[in-house]
């Protein structure tokens, strides 16, 4: 049957068409509605949460669930719309959403990793351990979040280089973002310094960076002197931290390590290179012989040469 004549004879079929196509159409003018009002009233209700607290983590979060929020809308209206459209135009869902069950249960299978990624990334939003704007290290990886979905998370290091990692790898979130940080700073002195005045330079430095109208806005308390916090080869470490606002750790101490060696130049406080103090040995009675040597550097050859002034021999 030629399908122009069935129509051209059957004015009911017509109808028929056009009460489908209207339908059709109704059905997608009120999807391309739904979608553009996820669209606009996520980012709305977002910034209308964000006026309500002054909280920058706050701000984070609601900037993160707003963006993984949208972009689940949008799939859940295009795939009721596209069932919508199929059963208008006679096409049964019944058989789709069996087959559907089947080849996701085929998928499953095959693809419990990518499953993992999304029931992981989840979570992660769900409790709040990681979202856009955050320095973290996950993945034995580090850097700042510019994106988080629930398949993936993707960092971008100091050097800039982008990694992409996916929710069902991360088993651990270290976060350096959260509510303030501490410049943990470790130095060493020699062994001759006299350690009460190193404390007093390195709380005079503190003071003075806490006054600082650039760097003072940064620090949230008074410098945390640990003390001698062991001793090595060739000097004594001292370790001590101050506490800072959220990822301004490294700009308070890259600041602070600067002032003080230059405080230690001024004062002429040895900050050690390693060395080997030498002796000779022990005699039974205990006693250590003396061991006399000079460096001797020839004009000629312009070469080293160690002597040894008890047996007045060059060696």
């Amino acid at each position: 049957m030629n399908i122009s004549n069935y129509f051209i004879n059957d004015p009911a079929a017509w109808i028929v068409l056009a009460h489908t196509g209207l339908r059709i159409g109704v059905i997608l003018a009120i999807a391309w509605v739904m979608l553009a009002l996820s669209r606009n009233l996520i980012p709305m209700l977002r910034r209308q949460l964000q006026k309500q607290t002054d909280d920058p983590e706050q701000h984070k979060r609601l900037e993160t669930l707003g963006r993984v929020f949208r972009y689940a809308a949008a799939v859940i209206i295009t795939l009721i719309t596209g069932m919508l459209v199929l059963s208008e135009i006679g096409i049964s869902i019944a058989p789709i959403l069996a087959s559907a069950g089947v080849i996701g249960i085929a998928i499953g299978f095959g693809a419990q990793s990518l499953i993992k990624d999304y029931f992981n990334g989840f979570f992660l939003l769900i409790e709040n351990q990681v979202h856009q704007g955050d320095v973290v290290t996950i993945a034995e990886l580090g850097g700042f979040v510019e994106e988080v979905t629930l398949r993936y998370i993707r960092l971008r290091d100091y050097e800039g280089t982008v990694h992409f990692v996916p929710n069902g790898a991360i088993t651990t979130v270290s976060n350096r973002s959260r509510g303030f940080a501490f410049a943990l700073v470790d130095i060493g002195v020699a062994y001759r310094e006299d350690v009460e005045q190193v404390f007093q330079v390195i709380r005079e430095v503190a003071a003075e960076i806490r006054a600082d109208a650039d760097l003072g806005p940064l620090i949230l308390d008074d410098l945390d002197l640990a003390g001698v916090d062991a001793w090595a080869d060739s000097a004594v470490m001292i370790r001590f931290r101050i506490k800072v606002r959220p990822l301004q750790q490294w700009t308070v101490k890259r600041a602070f390590l600067l002032r003080l060696k230059n405080e230690f130049d001024r004062l002429g406080i040895e900050i050690p290179y390693p060395h080997l103090t030498i002796y000779a040995g022990q005699d039974k009675d205990g006693g250590a012989p003396p061991l006399h040597l000079l460096n001797q550097r020839r004009a000629a050859g312009k070469q080293f040469s160690t002597h040894d002034e008890t047996t007045g021999h060059d060696q």
